[in-house]
């Protein structure tokens, strides 16, 4: 679908500088729809007319180095090739640790041992990664060196928490004394950086941003969501990109004319309805788009105004004129294994990228455990949590029935689990001290000071945490199936239990404030890593990026967590029956050959789940796709409760 010229001329003003400062534009959206593709394509459309760029990735499962076929890492590179531009790829432990640096070196001639001891104390806090990946973001928002700033974001829900972190640290901060990102008085200078970086984010002139997209309502309505957010913090968006449609020309069965027929209807939709200045949109190719010539098709098409190129010749060096027999790949009486509970209350946890269908995944196999009779419970723990949408019912915050016998659903809800988590330490404080019964501690001013430790932002995530612990404690569930969110904000949260137990047993920040949870802790960490009470399944489409990133996040759980993948998911698997012709032959023909690299790569049995013409939304389509996914039909029977006679 060609761009109409007003759109191409608002997209391209988007993006191209206008002033004479460094300016920033902003790529987000759900992982997996393209969005670091764009972001690399609109900063070598930048480089080459002549502007110096920098492409910034703050996603903590980064796929630059991928794309653009060389290594990029936590150091500023040159990309080979193309004049004026070089990208970072943020590393979080590598940020924290240099913030930890900078933080501590200034202080070692002004402070004794035992005060630099407390600073340390304080750094090892895990809020210090979140605010040293910001800090880093901030810096790249300081830099006359560049014409223009290109950020390839985090998965939605996670960007949002980013673009919130001036105002939460700056307010922080001002309350000065000793925070958990260190003491506030030495970071007067980070003070002024956090208001100068919301005043540009909120500049228009300076800053775009732009959401990316699959043509879908559900992708749609997830932005439109998004971009509110946004808007409460004085952020405009000013352009939307629909990525992956599928081309006219390739449509030729009642299967793929559906889905394009379905596409082009929310395409429409998204034009009259998203409030943004431009909405541009990009077809679905043959094979994966890496390279310079392919980032140059895709940078033309959205800024130029080019017809875009489908070459279905160049899309695989895969044989794709054999047919392709995907069930033989499919191991699935170890996936019906896998997925059985036991005796005691067993876990499943799917992760993956965003965008690969997680959510339905785990949807669906939470409903085909309840249709077998076990006690299931689904949560999602994703910022961008929409299993509201594909349930067709409420999702609260806590577990309530979705409309089906054995199943119950939850969110994890942010404010409402901050809520929960202040009252439950202030009663803990209010309790402690009135045990002590000394009439010397100012039990007012105590909490006083606790309750304003609690506005920190590190509160949040602690509440985030102490949400997902509680679900190992609910009680009358066979199985917890937990819808995570994208791959790397799942590492941090599946890390926290350790690094929060491991804070807390300082003393640090709560010094005795919070109820004790080490046990608990360690409890649940032991859990995790027990195969016979979790099982890890990552989800993904058989396609490089995707299977790279999930292998990648599957080596660091098992480094850094000790958590062995136990199932691994391929999702929109090209059905046989449609598409044949030689751009879905060439598609096929790749997913099969990444089939094969998933299962040299991961030492784990092989779920396989169909395209299908519509998500399944509602009890009725989630059992009916259960139905066509390798061992969700399969699963045992529960055993009937035993029935004591009277």
């Amino acid at each position: 679908m060609a761009q109409t010229q007003e759109s191409v001329t608002s997209a391209r003003e988007t993006v191209e500088p206008s002033g004479e400062e460094t300016e920033f534009v902003f790529f987000s959206g759900k992982g997996g729809v393209g969005k670091s593709t764009v972001s690399c394509a609109t900063a070598t459309w930048l480089a080459d007319n002549d502007y110096e760029t920098l492409l910034v990735t703050t996603d903590p499962a980064p796929n630059l180095s991928d794309i653009f076929g060389q290594s990029i890492g936590h150091e500023v590179t040159a990309i080979d090739g193309i004049e004026n531009l070089s990208a970072i790829e943020i590393d979080p432990d590598a940020a924290a640790e240099e913030y930890r640096q900078e933080t501590i070196e200034p202080m070692r001639e002004l402070l004794g041992d035992e005060e630099i001891r407390t600073v340390e104390e304080q750094l090892n806090s895990p809020c210090v990664e979140e605010i040293a990946a910001f800090d880093n973001f901030v810096d790249f928002m300081d830099s006359p060196a560049y014409d223009i700033v290109v950020f390839d974001t985090a998965p939605t829900g996670h960007t949002i928490r980013l673009m919130e972190l001036p105002s939460d640290w700056n307010a922080e901060l001002e309350k000065g004394g000793s925070t958990c990102i260190g003491p506030a008085a030495s970071m007067e200078e980070r003070k002024q950086d956090y208001e100068r970086a919301i005043d540009t984010l909120q500049d228009g002139e300076r800053t775009s941003f732009a959401f990316v997209g699959k043509p879908e309502d559900s992708a749609v309505d997830e932005i439109e969501r998004s971009a509110g957010d946004l808007a409460e913090l004085g952020i405009e968006s000013q352009l939307l990109i629909l990525n992956g449609y599928l081309p006219e020309s390739v449509c030729e069965d009642p299967f793929f004319e559906g889905k394009r027929a379905d596409e082009q209807v929310v395409i429409e939709r998204a034009r009259e309805e998203f409030d943004a200045d431009a909405t541009a949109t990009y077809p679905l190719q043959p094979g994966e788009i890496a390279g310079l010539d392919l980032l140059a098709d895709v940078a033309g098409v959205l800024y130029d105004g080019d017809e875009a190129t489908v070459d279905v010749g160049a899309a695989t060096d895969a044989d794709a004129d054999g047919a392709v027999d995907f069930d033989s790949m499919a191991d699935t009486d170890a996936v019906v294994d896998q997925l059985t509970p036991g005796e005691e209350t067993e876990y499943l946890f799917f992760t993956g990228k965003g965008g690969v269908g997680k959510s339905t995944v785990a949807a669906t196999a939470a409903t085909k455990l309840a249709e077998a009779g076990h006690e299931t419970l689904v949560v999602t723990t994703d910022p961008a949590a929409h299993l509201e949408d594909i349930f067709g019912e409420p999702v609260g915050h806590e577990p309530t029935s979705v409309g089906q016998a054995n199943l119950d659903a939850a969110r994890i809800d942010q404010e409402k689990a901050l809520a929960e988590y202040r009252e439950q330490v202030l009663d803990h404080v209010t309790e402690m001290y009135e045990e002590k019964d000394d009439t010397e501690i100012d039990v007012d001013a105590a909490v006083a000071n606790i309750e304003e430790e609690l506005e920190s932002p590190c509160a949040e995530e602690m509440a985030a945490l102490e949400k997902f612990v509680s679900y190992f404690h609910e009680d009358g569930y066979d199985i917890v199936v937990f819808d995570t969110a994208p791959t790397g904000h799942t590492l941090r949260l599946l890390e926290l239990p350790s690094d929060w137990k491991g804070f807390m047993d300082l003393g640090s920040l709560t010094k005795g404030a919070a109820p004790a949870k080490g046990d608990q802790y360690d409890e649940v960490i032991e859990t995790m890593k027990d195969p016979e009470r979790s099982t890890f399944a990552f989800v993904m489409y058989p396609e490089y990026t995707p299977m790279m990133e999930a292998y990648r996040a599957a080596a660091d759980l098992n480094d850094q967590v000790g958590i062995e993948t136990s199932l691994v998911v391929a999702n929109y698997l090209l059905p046989e029956e449609y598409g044949d012709n030689a751009f879905f032959a060439n598609r096929r023909a790749q997913q099969a050959q990444y089939l094969g690299e998933i299962r040299d790569r991961f030492d784990a049995p092989l779920m396989l789940a169909p395209l299908r013409r519509d998500e399944p939304v509602g009890l009725d389509e989630l059992s009916a796709f259960g139905e066509a996914v390798t061992g969700l039909a399969d699963i045992p029977e529960a055993d009937a409760p035993e029935v004591t006679p009277s």
